[in-house]
């Protein structure tokens, strides 16, 4: 992926180094937290309270990390993803409005309460960041053997794709939605957003490619090898040996590349509605 000479973010925040501490956080948030690790349900989907809004952190300027090349990456990514959901917007008649990313290591405090690396990277909707460990990258490298970085660079299009998912209405009406279900329902309502995200970091890919000739050689086969690393049947075959589709969140590894591969083939937005099919 070429990105050396790309424009960095300015809307990162580097919460990293801060030893764990959560100003206004709560033991029984860490515990919820830890719990729906252990458990495989999506932090989001769980209400936490007692806990105070992350506080604000003015984002840094765009060389902020000139000597920090991990974190360097992520700027010029978002840089990425900003120009081109800027463009497909404004092409609609609408307006992006940009996402905050948040580094961090150990534990964070988000509006929609705290979590611990071991949830990987997240969205949350109520303050509309993304929060993530770097520790993560590694993790997808050497454990699920997925590494690259474009396959990086997928990790954090999908969950700028949840964010586009709110500034569109979409979260709301699934959230409405699994109010209303099952907890079987809801997980598979859950499944059909995550691969919406799939499906949206690719149609960001496909124009990012178009206007800016970012991609090198083999980039989407690594973004195809992330999405099948961190697929619920593959995830959970590896932990305990057998899968429980009732209990998948995200989606299988065959679902997650394809939709992936619908978007970046496509281009087109319309072609993620995966509540349609």
């Amino acid at each position: 992926m070429k990105w050396r000479d790309a424009r960095r973010s300015s809307n990162v925040q580097d919460r990293r180094g801060r030893g764990g501490m959560v100003v206004g956080g709560s033991i029984g948030a860490i515990v919820i937290a830890l719990i729906a690790t252990l458990l495989g349900v999506d932090p989001e989907q769980i209400p936490v309270t007692g806990g105070a809004p992350a506080g604000e952190v003015a984002p840094g300027p765009p060389d902020q990390f000139a000597d920090d090349p991990e974190a360097d990456f992520i700027a010029a990514t978002l840089g990425y993803t900003e120009d081109t959901w800027h463009r497909l917007f404004q092409e609609r008649g609408m307006t992006y409005v940009e996402p905050q990313l948040v580094l961090f290591d150990g534990v964070v405090q988000s509006d929609c309460g705290v979590a611990q690396s071991a949830v990987g990277p997240f969205y949350c909707p109520l303050d509309q960041q993304v929060y993530l460990d770097l520790s993560f990258f590694r993790e997808l490298n050497e454990r699920f053997g997925a590494p690259g970085d474009f396959a990086q660079a997928y990790v954090v299009a999908h969950e700028v794709g949840h964010h586009v998912q709110t500034l569109l209405g979409v979260s709301d009406q699934v959230r409405a939605a699994q109010a209303r279900s099952s907890q079987a329902e809801s997980n598979a309502i859950q499944v059909r957003m995550e691969l919406q995200a799939d499906c949206l970091a690719g149609v960001w890919a496909h124009h990012t490619q178009r206007e800016q000739s970012f991609l090198d050689p083999g980039d989407i086969d690594e973004a195809l090898g992330a999405a099948s690393a961190i697929g619920d049947d593959r995830l959970q075959q590896e932990a305990q040996g057998y899968v429980v589709p009732e209990s998948f969140t995200h989606g299988t590894s065959a679902q997650r590349s394809q939709w992936f591969r619908n978007g970046f083939e496509s281009g087109d937005p319309e072609r993620c509605d995966t509540f349609a099919t």
